[in-house]
C-alpha cells in the first residue's frame, strides 16, 4: 500500500490513523501506518509531555504525528472565563433539566469534569505546539482548517509536515495557497466535524484542485476495498479515525459505549451541533435529539456549546446513561461490530485492499487495455 507520501514519511502503508488514545496511535505506526494523536483534550501541556513520552517509548522509532484545533484567525486576550460569560442561563437551564429528566448524577463534591473542549482557544493550542515541537513529530495536522501562518513556518522550520482537513474544494485551494503540504478530503461521511460533500464526489474533487500536493481521502473508509477505491480516484492514502474507537487498544473506559458502538448501523448516526457548537457527526441519542428539538434552545456557536456540556457530558460518561451516552463516530459504525487489536484491523485492511487491486487487475485483463 505504497505511495509517493507513504515513501516519504518512511512508512510501509498510507493509513494514517487518527485517535486520541496514545495507546492506538503507537500501535497504528509500530503496524505500519502513521499514528497521529489528537491534542485537542490535553489542557495542561505537561499532560500532553507525559502522553508523547509514551509515544516515543513505544513506536520503535518510526514515525507519528499530532492533530491541533487551532482557528486561522488569532483572538487576543479572550480567556475559557470569558467565554463562559456569554453563556445565556436559558441554556445552562435546558442542561440541567434534561440530565434530571434521566436521572443523571452529580459529580462529587470538589471532582472537576473531564475533558473540555477548550483546545480551540489560540493560547492552549500554542501551548501543545511548544510541546510537540520538543519532540520528533512528523506531521502536525489542523482539524480546523489552515494553521495560521507563523504555525506553518514554525512547523517547516523543525522538518515537519503541516496537514489540514477540507471539507470542499474551495477549503483545499485555500490550504494549498496557505503552504499546507497535505490536504485532507474529509466527507460528509466521517465522525467529528465535517461538510456537506461525501467522500466519493469530494476526493476527485480536492485532488483536481490541489495537485500535485498530496490528498487523504477520509470519511466512510474502514476497508481495504475502500482504501483502494481512495487510491483509485487520486488519493494517496487514506485517514481513519472512527474505526479505531473499538479496538482493544482504545481507552474509551465504558464498557456501555462500546456495546452502542458495536450495536450501531450506518444509519445510527447524525450531524449535530449538540456536542461543540459546529455539525459534527455522532451517534444519535436522546441527547442528540433535545439539542436538535426545535421546541429546545438549540445548540449556542462554537465554542461556547462545548463550554456549556462539557460538564454534563463528563456526567454522562461517568454514570454511563445510555440513553445520553454517545460519542463522535461516522457512518462506518455499522462495520465496527467485533472488538479487534490494531495489528488484526491491519491484516484485515491489507487483505481487503490486495482483494481489491486482484479484482481490478483481473477486469483488466479481461478488458483488453
Amino acid at each position: 500500500m505504497e505511495t509517493e507520501l507513504s515513501k516519504r514519511l518512511g512508512i510501509e502503508h498510507a493509513i494514517f490513523g487518527f485517535t486520541p488514545f496514545p495507546a492506538v496511535a503507537a500501535a497504528i505506526t509500530r503496524a505500519g501506518g502513521f499514528g497521529v494523536l489528537g491534542a485537542v483534550r490535553y489542557t495542561a501541556p505537561d499532560d500532553l509531555a507525559r502522553d508523547l513520552d509514551w509515544m516515543q517509548e513505544h513506536t520503535d522509532g518510526l514515525p507519528y504525528g499530532l492533530d491541533v484545533v487551532m482557528p486561522a484567525k488569532k483572538v487576543e486576550g479572550v480567556t475559557e472565563s470569558d467565554v463562559e460569560a456569554m453563556i445565556p442561563e436559558g441554556h445552562r437551564e435546558f442542561v440541567r433539566a434534561t440530565l434530571a429528566k434521566h436521572g443523571v448524577p452529580e459529580l462529587a463534591e470538589g471532582e472537576a469534569s473531564g475533558w473540555r473542549i477548550t483546545g480551540w482557544m489560540e493560547q492552549v493550542a500554542r501551548s501543545q505546539l511548544d510541546v510537540a515541537f520538543d519532540y520528533p513529530i512528523k506531521l502536525l495536522a489542523n482539524a480546523l482548517g489552515s494553521p495560521p501562518p507563523d504555525v506553518v513556518r514554525r512547523a517547516h522550520d523543525h522538518g515537519v509536515l503541516v496537514a489540514a482537513l477540507a471539507g470542499s474544494a474551495r477549503h483545499a485551494r485555500h490550504h494549498a495557497d496557505a503552504g499546507i503540504d497535505i490536504v485532507v478530503a474529509q466527507g460528509y461521511e466521517a465522525g467529528g466535524h465535517t461538510g456537506e460533500i461525501a467522500s466519493m464526489v469530494l476526493t476527485p474533487e480536492v485532488v483536481d484542485a490541489v495537485g500535485p500536493l498530496p490528498v487523504l481521502a477520509a470519511g466512510g473508509i474502514g476497508s481495504g476495498e475502500q482504501i483502494a477505491a481512495g487510491l483509485a480516484l487520486g488519493a494517496q492514502g487514506v485517514w481513519l479515525g472512527s474505526l479505531w474507537l473499538t479496538t482493544t487498544e482504545a481507552e474509551l473506559h465504558s464498557r456501555a459505549l462500546t456495546a452502542k458502538l458495536l450495536a450501531a448501523g450506518s444509519g445510527d448516526t447524525v450531524r449535530s451541533r449538540a456536542l461543540t457548537g459546529k455539525p459534527a457527526r455522532q451517534l444519535r441519542t436522546e441527547w442528540t435529539d433535545a439539542w436538535d428539538d426545535p421546541a429546545g434552545p438549540g445548540p449556542l456557536p462554537m465554542p461556547l456549546q462545548g463550554l456549556l456540556v462539557a460538564e454534563a457530558v463528563s456526567r454522562i460518561q461517568k454514570y454511563e446513561v445510555e440513553p445520553l451516552l454517545g460519542t463522535p463516530v461516522g457512518q462506518i459504525v455499522g462495520r465496527m461490530n467485533a472488538e479487534r487489536s490494531v495489528r488484526e484491523v491491519f491484516d484485515d485492511l491489507t487483505r481487503g485492499f490486495e482483494r481489491a487491486v486482484g479484482r481490478i487487475q483481473r477486469i483488466a485483463g479481461r478488458s483488453g487495455t
